[in-house]
């Protein structure tokens, strides 16, 4: 097995994380420091560690939603002291790692798994995984700004944005409710793509990723996915 596959079924982290962790020389197998990203080990004869500890495939996949709330960091650390999803998982019996990411001030699904492989999957551009939003965002929304979201906007950085699919919600004397589906994930995409037509994005709430919904589940707590959640996730 590939070396950052071998990682990634370790729950380590994504393959394309456990390759950087290659890279910067935090892996030995059988006692010696690898940085080859070629690099082939036995899972049942070698022994592959990661800054010392040892590591082995988990057999026991765990798939969680969680409803992470504003004021949380996805990271497991955060140099400014903030709280971060990870801590509500310290004491869970694997480790977990969040499926992509959601900004600071923003709320939602979030979904935590110790399966790299199919986080890494669900991760990739070429596999076009929809993300759901629930926008409240400034003033009123014009159906020209909503056609131009549909269509695809240039971003700050001059890249276009793919089509997005776009439906008005509620529309207010200074707000409105819009439900965003993006197959992307582009750092704060929604935000940008808001800014770009002229609206501030007030409140932003992840209510849905690929088959699994945000549902009833209560703001700062978690579920285990049901198997028909993660024979549709695998299915993607």
């Amino acid at each position: 097995m590939r070396l950052q596959k071998y990682m990634a079924a370790s729950g380590v982290a994504s393959r394309r994380a456990s390759e950087k962790l290659i890279a910067e020389g935090h892996v030995a197998v059988n006692g010696v420091t690898v940085t080859e990203m070629g690099t082939q080990v036995d899972e049942t004869r070698d022994r592959v560690t990661v800054d010392g500890k040892p590591i082995r495939p988990e057999t026991d996949k765990h798939y969680l939603a969680y409803y992470k709330p504003l004021g949380e960091v996805t990271t497991s650390s955060d140099p400014e002291g903030r709280d971060t999803v990870m801590d509500k998982f310290r004491d869970y019996p694997v480790r977990l790692f969040p499926v992509g990411r959601l900004d600071f001030d923003s709320e939602g699904l979030l979904l935590l798994t110790n399966d790299g492989e199919l986080m890494q999957r669900l991760l990739h551009p070429s596999h076009e995984v929809p993300k759901v939003y629930l926008c409240k965002v400034s003033n009123q929304v014009t159906e020209e700004e909503l056609r131009r979201l549909r269509a695809g906007v240039t971003l700050d950085d001059g890249r276009m944005t793919s089509p997005a699919e776009v439906r008005l919600i509620r529309r207010e004397a200074f707000d409105s409710v819009v439900l965003v589906t993006i197959h992307e994930g582009r750092n704060r995409q929604v935000r940008r793509m808001f800014d770009r037509i002229g609206h501030q994005v007030v409140a932003l709430r992840r209510v849905g990723f690929g088959p699994i919904t945000l549902g009833d589940l209560p703001r700062g707590q978690w579920r285990k996915l049901t198997e028909a959640e993660i024979r549709r996730l695998k299915e993607l």
